[in-house]
């Protein structure tokens, strides 16, 4: 066997075997939005079964109507709220941190990024509750605020990418911005934030992902159903007490996805770059 066909062999096996991955990854994705098209009735009687047999829209037109004279498209809007806020404030405090500990002198900086970077160690579950008291005495439950603001506080795993950016960036660039009279600020918005641009943009992507997703946020700290997030609503489809709308639950999951995977092949490329890169591309 010659090379040329060696490497042609080798190249199909490794196609078959990713792909064959791929198909296994991805077939509850897929199974999930054949089965939003099945009658409610019949969406857990025909697990077995792809493709419905009868398809049906209902399911969609069903699970916008929401419960308790709330469509989904409030829990639609918010959760845009809360992530888009919480997303433009995670991005925007991260890189002013990042920058502080990366390009300023001061006393107890070591101390404090050390301080920073083990609180990456703590589990959410350690900060739950002294978290909700603090909330709760400010009044905060039932409303985004607790689940916004922290976000606006930085994210120590953001600053910690960021910090791998900026110090990639010469510093001689700072010394001629300054030269030209450019204060730290200036030198941050109009140099800095450019060049750590897919860093920043990777960030978004984690955050806005994250706070899509969350459930315990919301679970937590919503408490009218008018407040609710996606998450929070898909899960009420579903009453062990009594017959569960999979089927309109289903129909809302695939929705629900539609905001990430637009995410997602819109900014794909910046993932890889601000993933691995750490400096200035030549």
């Amino acid at each position: 066997m010659g090379m040329k066909a060696k490497k042609r062999r080798n190249i199909i096996i490794f196609h078959v075997i990713v792909g064959s991955i791929a198909v296994f990854m991805f077939y509850p994705i897929i199974w999930m939005l054949f089965s939003s098209f099945k009658p409610s009735d019949q969406v857990m009687t025909t697990v077995a079964s792809l493709f419905p047999k009868q398809w049906t829209i209902l399911n969609y037109i069903t699970g916008w109507k929401g419960f308790g004279g709330v469509t989904f498209a409030t829990f639609f809007k918010n959760s845009a709220i809360i992530t888009i806020l919480s997303t433009i404030g995670a991005v925007i405090s991260s890189t002013l941190v990042a920058y502080g500990f990366a390009r300023i002198q001061f006393k107890g900086k070591n101390i404090l990024f050390l301080c920073m970077l083990t609180t990456m160690m703590l589990p959410h579950q350690v900060i739950m509750i002294p978290q909700y008291i603090i909330f709760n005495l400010f009044g905060w439950v039932n409303s985004p605020l607790p689940i916004v603001v922290p976000a606006w506080c930085a994210k120590p795993l953001f600053i910690f990418m960021i910090i791998q950016f900026i110090e990639g960036i010469p510093k001689d660039l700072d010394e001629a911005a300054k030269m030209d009279g450019c204060s730290p600020y200036t030198i941050f918005s109009r140099i800095i934030c450019p060049l750590v641009r897919p860093a920043m943009v990777t960030c978004a992507i984690f955050e806005f992902y994250w706070k899509w997703d969350d459930y315990m946020g919301a679970l937590l700290y919503l408490n009218s159903p008018d407040k609710y997030t996606v998450s929070i609503a898909l899960k009420n489809f579903t009453d062990p007490m009594s017959s569960s709308d999979y089927g309109a639950m289903f129909a809302m999951c695939v929705l629900s996805l539609l905001p990430i995977i637009i995410i997602f092949l819109l900014l794909q490329k910046y993932i890889v770059e601000g993933v691995a890169s750490t400096g200035i591309k030549g």
